[in-house]
Protein backbone atom coordinates (compact mmCIF):
# COMPACT_ATOMS: atom_id res chain seq x y z
CA UNK A 1 0.00 0.00 0.00
CA UNK A 2 1.24 3.44 -0.51
CA UNK A 3 1.25 5.52 2.71
CA UNK A 4 2.28 8.77 2.87
CA UNK A 5 3.64 10.22 6.18
CA UNK A 6 3.08 14.21 6.33
CA UNK A 7 4.92 15.99 9.13
CA UNK A 8 7.49 12.49 10.13
CA UNK A 9 9.07 14.00 13.11
CA UNK A 10 9.73 11.58 16.07
CA UNK A 11 6.47 9.72 15.63
CA UNK A 12 5.94 10.20 12.39
CA UNK A 13 9.22 8.50 11.53
CA UNK A 14 8.97 5.70 13.76
CA UNK A 15 5.57 4.63 12.08
CA UNK A 16 7.15 4.73 8.98
CA UNK A 17 10.31 2.81 9.72
CA UNK A 18 7.50 -0.17 10.32
CA UNK A 19 5.45 0.32 7.75
CA UNK A 20 7.81 0.39 5.09
CA UNK A 21 9.67 -2.54 6.65
CA UNK A 22 6.12 -4.53 6.90
CA UNK A 23 6.44 -4.08 2.94
CA UNK A 24 4.76 -0.88 2.17
CA UNK A 25 5.67 2.04 -0.18
CA UNK A 26 6.30 4.81 2.37
CA UNK A 27 7.03 8.29 1.72
CA UNK A 28 7.68 11.02 4.29
CA UNK A 29 6.80 14.49 4.42
CA UNK A 30 9.64 15.87 6.61
CA UNK A 31 11.86 19.20 6.58
CA UNK A 32 15.22 20.31 7.85
CA UNK A 33 18.47 18.44 8.93
CA UNK A 34 16.31 15.53 9.46
CA UNK A 35 15.39 15.45 5.41
CA UNK A 36 18.30 15.92 4.42
CA UNK A 37 19.91 12.60 6.71
CA UNK A 38 17.10 10.82 5.68
CA UNK A 39 17.92 11.53 2.23
CA UNK A 40 21.82 10.58 2.53
CA UNK A 41 21.51 7.18 4.41
CA UNK A 42 17.79 6.37 5.67
CA UNK A 43 15.65 6.35 8.13
CA UNK A 44 16.69 4.23 11.51
CA UNK A 45 14.92 3.44 14.76
CA UNK A 46 16.64 2.53 17.68
CA UNK A 47 14.40 0.64 20.13
CA UNK A 48 16.81 -0.28 23.37
CA UNK A 49 19.51 -2.15 21.91
CA UNK A 50 17.81 -2.76 18.69
CA UNK A 51 18.24 -0.63 15.49
CA UNK A 52 16.14 -0.59 12.43
CA UNK A 53 16.76 1.22 9.32
CA UNK A 54 14.37 1.62 6.23
CA UNK A 55 14.89 3.34 2.78
CA UNK A 56 11.60 5.95 2.39
CA UNK A 57 11.19 8.63 -0.23
CA UNK A 58 11.39 11.68 1.45
CA UNK A 59 10.51 15.37 0.27
CA UNK A 60 9.61 18.61 2.25
CA UNK A 61 7.25 19.11 -1.03
CA UNK A 62 4.36 17.07 -1.37
CA UNK A 63 3.80 16.99 -5.25
CA UNK A 64 7.30 15.36 -5.72
CA UNK A 65 5.56 11.82 -3.87
CA UNK A 66 2.54 11.51 -6.10
CA UNK A 67 -1.20 10.21 -4.94
CA UNK A 68 -1.20 8.10 -2.20
CA UNK A 69 -3.52 5.48 -0.88
CA UNK A 70 -3.52 6.55 2.91
CA UNK A 71 -1.76 9.87 4.00
CA UNK A 72 -1.04 10.18 7.92
CA UNK A 73 -1.08 13.12 9.26
CA UNK A 74 1.14 13.21 12.12
CA UNK A 75 1.76 16.85 12.41
CA UNK A 76 0.65 18.77 15.76
CA UNK A 77 -1.81 21.10 15.65
CA UNK A 78 0.11 24.24 15.44
CA UNK A 79 1.55 22.85 11.63
CA UNK A 80 -1.33 21.65 10.21
CA UNK A 81 -1.58 24.38 7.70
CA UNK A 82 0.93 23.17 6.01
CA UNK A 83 -1.33 20.15 5.12
CA UNK A 84 -3.64 22.21 3.97
CA UNK A 85 -1.42 23.86 1.00
CA UNK A 86 0.15 20.44 0.55
CA UNK A 87 -2.70 17.91 0.55
CA UNK A 88 -4.03 17.62 -2.69
CA UNK A 89 -1.38 16.53 -5.04
CA UNK A 90 -1.42 13.36 -2.49
CA UNK A 91 -4.85 12.44 -2.99
CA UNK A 92 -6.66 10.26 -4.88
CA UNK A 93 -10.77 9.75 -5.36
CA UNK A 94 -10.18 7.54 -2.26
CA UNK A 95 -7.21 8.10 -0.42
CA UNK A 96 -8.11 8.92 3.53
CA UNK A 97 -6.63 11.15 5.98
CA UNK A 98 -5.62 9.92 9.27
CA UNK A 99 -5.33 12.55 11.53
CA UNK A 100 -3.20 11.36 14.10
CA UNK A 101 -2.42 14.39 16.91
CA UNK A 102 -2.76 14.98 20.86
CA UNK A 103 -5.76 17.31 22.11
CA UNK A 104 -9.17 18.07 20.64
CA UNK A 105 -8.68 17.65 16.74
CA UNK A 106 -10.15 20.19 14.80
CA UNK A 107 -12.68 17.64 12.99
CA UNK A 108 -14.51 16.76 16.42
CA UNK A 109 -17.62 18.20 16.16
CA UNK A 110 -18.29 16.55 12.14
CA UNK A 111 -20.35 13.42 11.66
CA UNK A 112 -20.44 13.91 15.81
CA UNK A 113 -22.92 10.38 17.25
CA UNK A 114 -26.69 11.83 18.26
CA UNK A 115 -25.71 10.20 21.78
CA UNK A 116 -22.88 12.75 22.56
CA UNK A 117 -23.84 15.72 24.14
CA UNK A 118 -23.59 18.88 21.99
CA UNK A 119 -19.77 20.46 21.43
CA UNK A 120 -18.86 23.67 22.04
CA UNK A 121 -17.81 26.39 19.72
CA UNK A 122 -14.17 24.83 18.17
CA UNK A 123 -14.02 27.26 15.36
CA UNK A 124 -10.54 28.62 17.23
CA UNK A 125 -9.17 24.81 15.93
CA UNK A 126 -9.73 25.68 12.52
CA UNK A 127 -9.70 29.41 12.12
CA UNK A 128 -11.09 30.54 8.72
CA UNK A 129 -12.51 26.42 8.24
CA UNK A 130 -9.34 25.94 5.67
CA UNK A 131 -9.34 22.17 7.02
CA UNK A 132 -12.63 22.40 6.54
CA UNK A 133 -12.42 23.24 2.72
CA UNK A 134 -9.46 21.44 1.95
CA UNK A 135 -10.68 17.95 3.64
CA UNK A 136 -13.91 16.64 2.45
CA UNK A 137 -15.35 14.58 5.60
CA UNK A 138 -15.40 10.90 3.75
CA UNK A 139 -11.48 11.44 3.55
CA UNK A 140 -11.19 11.96 7.62
CA UNK A 141 -10.10 9.38 9.64
CA UNK A 142 -8.96 10.11 13.64
CA UNK A 143 -6.64 9.00 15.02
CA UNK A 144 -4.67 8.59 18.77
CA UNK A 145 -1.36 7.88 19.21
CA UNK A 146 0.18 6.75 22.40
CA UNK A 147 4.05 6.58 21.71
CA UNK A 148 7.23 8.27 23.33
CA UNK A 149 9.92 9.19 20.56
CA UNK A 150 12.66 10.79 20.01
CA UNK A 151 14.70 12.14 17.52
CA UNK A 152 18.12 11.87 19.04
CA UNK A 153 20.23 12.94 15.76
CA UNK A 154 18.90 14.46 12.36
CA UNK A 155 17.67 10.79 10.90
CA UNK A 156 17.79 8.60 13.68
CA UNK A 157 14.68 8.08 16.16
CA UNK A 158 14.53 6.41 19.22
CA UNK A 159 11.58 4.75 20.61
CA UNK A 160 11.14 5.29 24.33
CA UNK A 161 7.79 3.04 24.82
CA UNK A 162 8.86 -0.16 23.56
CA UNK A 163 6.07 -1.24 25.19
CA UNK A 164 3.60 0.73 24.49
CA UNK A 165 3.12 1.72 20.77
CA UNK A 166 -0.09 2.02 19.15
CA UNK A 167 -2.16 4.09 16.82
CA UNK A 168 -6.05 3.53 17.50
CA UNK A 169 -8.08 4.34 14.29
CA UNK A 170 -11.92 5.60 13.63
CA UNK A 171 -14.59 6.94 11.76
CA UNK A 172 -15.56 10.34 12.65
CA UNK A 173 -19.22 8.98 12.40
CA UNK A 174 -17.55 5.52 14.26
CA UNK A 175 -18.72 3.28 11.73
CA UNK A 176 -16.90 0.38 11.90
CA UNK A 177 -16.24 0.58 7.83
CA UNK A 178 -13.11 -1.67 5.76
CA UNK A 179 -11.40 1.12 5.78
CA UNK A 180 -10.89 1.20 9.13
CA UNK A 181 -10.40 -2.84 9.46
CA UNK A 182 -7.93 -2.59 6.19
CA UNK A 183 -6.00 0.27 8.02
CA UNK A 184 -6.05 -1.64 11.39
CA UNK A 185 -4.84 -4.98 9.78
CA UNK A 186 -1.83 -3.44 8.24
CA UNK A 187 -0.82 -0.97 11.51
CA UNK A 188 -0.80 -4.28 13.67
CA UNK A 189 1.56 -6.35 11.01
CA UNK A 190 3.52 -3.60 10.86
CA UNK A 191 4.13 -3.58 15.00
CA UNK A 192 2.35 -0.40 15.45
CA UNK A 193 -0.97 -2.39 17.77
CA UNK A 194 -4.44 -0.95 16.82
CA UNK A 195 -6.80 -2.40 18.80
CA UNK A 196 -10.47 -1.60 18.44
CA UNK A 197 -11.93 2.32 19.33
CA UNK A 198 -15.16 1.94 18.50
CA UNK A 199 -15.72 5.45 19.40
CA UNK A 200 -12.97 7.54 18.47
CA UNK A 201 -14.02 10.62 21.14
CA UNK A 202 -13.62 8.34 23.63
CA UNK A 203 -10.13 7.43 22.92
CA UNK A 204 -9.15 11.08 22.20
CA UNK A 205 -10.35 11.82 25.68
CA UNK A 206 -9.12 8.69 27.58
CA UNK A 207 -5.08 10.07 26.44
CA UNK A 208 -6.39 13.98 27.14
CA UNK A 209 -7.41 13.48 30.55
CA UNK A 210 -3.77 12.68 31.68
CA UNK A 211 -2.43 15.61 29.15
CA UNK A 212 -4.40 18.24 29.88
CA UNK A 213 -3.18 17.94 33.69
CA UNK A 214 -0.28 15.90 33.96
CA UNK A 215 1.46 17.25 30.80
CA UNK A 216 0.48 20.70 31.21
CA UNK A 217 2.36 20.27 34.71
CA UNK A 218 5.20 18.95 33.35
CA UNK A 219 5.51 22.39 31.07
CA UNK A 220 4.99 24.75 34.28
CA UNK A 221 7.13 22.75 36.35
CA UNK A 222 9.85 21.74 33.69
CA UNK A 223 10.02 18.04 34.60
CA UNK A 224 9.77 14.63 33.11
CA UNK A 225 6.27 12.61 34.00
CA UNK A 226 8.39 10.37 36.25
CA UNK A 227 9.65 14.08 38.19
CA UNK A 228 5.94 15.60 38.29
CA UNK A 229 4.61 12.18 39.22
CA UNK A 230 7.29 11.68 42.25
CA UNK A 231 7.43 15.22 43.62
CA UNK A 232 6.58 15.25 46.99
CA UNK A 233 5.44 18.90 46.48
CA UNK A 234 2.93 17.72 43.71
CA UNK A 235 1.20 15.00 46.06
CA UNK A 236 -1.96 16.67 47.09
CA UNK A 237 -2.18 18.86 43.90
CA UNK A 238 -2.22 15.97 41.57
CA UNK A 239 -5.01 14.01 42.52
CA UNK A 240 -7.43 17.07 42.26
CA UNK A 241 -6.10 17.80 38.77
CA UNK A 242 -7.00 14.72 37.41
CA UNK A 243 -10.48 14.78 39.57
CA UNK A 244 -11.18 17.37 37.24
CA UNK A 245 -10.13 16.13 34.73
CA UNK A 246 -11.93 13.75 34.48
CA UNK A 247 -14.93 15.31 35.15
CA UNK A 248 -14.77 17.14 31.86
CA UNK A 249 -14.54 14.03 30.09
CA UNK A 250 -16.94 12.23 32.06
CA UNK A 251 -19.53 15.01 30.47
CA UNK A 252 -18.68 13.68 27.37
CA UNK A 253 -18.65 9.69 27.81
CA UNK A 254 -19.70 8.57 31.44
CA UNK A 255 -17.26 5.62 31.30
CA UNK A 256 -14.04 7.36 30.09
CA UNK A 257 -10.83 6.01 32.23
CA UNK A 258 -7.70 7.99 32.50
CA UNK A 259 -4.70 5.98 30.27
CA UNK A 260 -2.70 3.79 32.84
CA UNK A 261 0.45 1.90 33.13
CA UNK A 262 2.10 -0.29 35.28
CA UNK A 263 5.85 0.79 36.50
CA UNK A 264 6.88 4.18 37.05
CA UNK A 265 5.67 6.70 34.67
CA UNK A 266 7.98 7.43 31.95
CA UNK A 267 11.41 9.73 32.51
CA UNK A 268 10.14 11.61 29.20
CA UNK A 269 9.19 15.03 28.58
CA UNK A 270 5.87 14.91 26.82
CA UNK A 271 5.70 17.10 23.67
CA UNK A 272 4.27 20.36 25.18
CA UNK A 273 7.39 20.81 27.19
CA UNK A 274 9.90 19.38 24.13
CA UNK A 275 8.02 22.48 22.29
CA UNK A 276 8.73 25.22 24.95
CA UNK A 277 12.36 24.16 25.43
CA UNK A 278 13.11 24.33 21.65
CA UNK A 279 10.93 27.75 21.06
CA UNK A 280 8.29 25.89 19.05
CA UNK A 281 5.00 26.68 18.23
CA UNK A 282 2.77 25.03 21.56
CA UNK A 283 -0.47 22.61 20.94
CA UNK A 284 -1.91 25.36 23.49
CA UNK A 285 -5.48 25.38 21.94
CA UNK A 286 -6.19 21.95 21.94
CA UNK A 287 -4.50 20.82 24.94
CA UNK A 288 -5.68 23.28 27.27
CA UNK A 289 -8.05 25.79 25.44
CA UNK A 290 -10.26 23.33 23.86
CA UNK A 291 -10.91 20.93 27.22
CA UNK A 292 -11.76 24.02 29.04
CA UNK A 293 -14.11 25.10 26.66
CA UNK A 294 -16.62 21.66 26.84
CA UNK A 295 -16.15 22.29 31.02
CA UNK A 296 -18.12 25.56 29.82
CA UNK A 297 -20.25 23.99 28.35
CA UNK A 298 -21.33 21.82 30.79
CA UNK A 299 -21.41 23.91 33.29
CA UNK A 300 -18.33 22.80 35.44
CA UNK A 301 -16.41 24.31 38.22
CA UNK A 302 -12.43 23.37 37.34
CA UNK A 303 -10.53 25.75 39.26
CA UNK A 304 -7.13 23.91 39.17
CA UNK A 305 -7.30 23.18 35.67
CA UNK A 306 -8.29 26.71 35.06
CA UNK A 307 -5.41 28.21 36.94
CA UNK A 308 -3.07 25.59 35.21
CA UNK A 309 -4.22 26.44 31.97
CA UNK A 310 -3.84 29.95 32.38
CA UNK A 311 -0.10 29.65 33.84
CA UNK A 312 0.23 27.20 30.84
CA UNK A 313 -0.46 30.39 28.06
CA UNK A 314 1.15 33.01 29.85
CA UNK A 315 4.38 30.93 29.77
CA UNK A 316 3.87 30.52 26.50
CA UNK A 317 3.12 34.05 25.51
CA UNK A 318 6.41 35.21 27.59
CA UNK A 319 8.71 32.87 24.85
CA UNK A 320 6.31 34.00 21.83
CA UNK A 321 5.14 30.44 21.50
CA UNK A 322 1.16 31.64 21.71
CA UNK A 323 -0.29 34.95 20.34
CA UNK A 324 -4.36 33.46 20.40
Amino acid sequence: MRICIFGAGAVGSHFAVRLALAGHDVSCVMRGPHLAAVKAKGLTLRVGDAEFSAKVKVSDDPATLGPQDVVISTLKATGLNSLVTGLRPLLRDDTAVVFAQNGIPWWYDIGIPADHPPPPDLAFLDPGGALRAAVARNRIIGGVIFSSNEIVEPGVVMNLSPDRNMLLVGECDDRLSPRIERLRTLLDQASIKSPPAPRIREAIWTKLLTNMSMSVLCLLTGQTARGVREDPALRDVIPRLLEEADSIGHSCFPDVKRTTRTGPAPNHKPSILQDYEQGRPMEIDVLVKAPSAFARAAGLSTPMLDMLAALAIRQAREKGLYRA
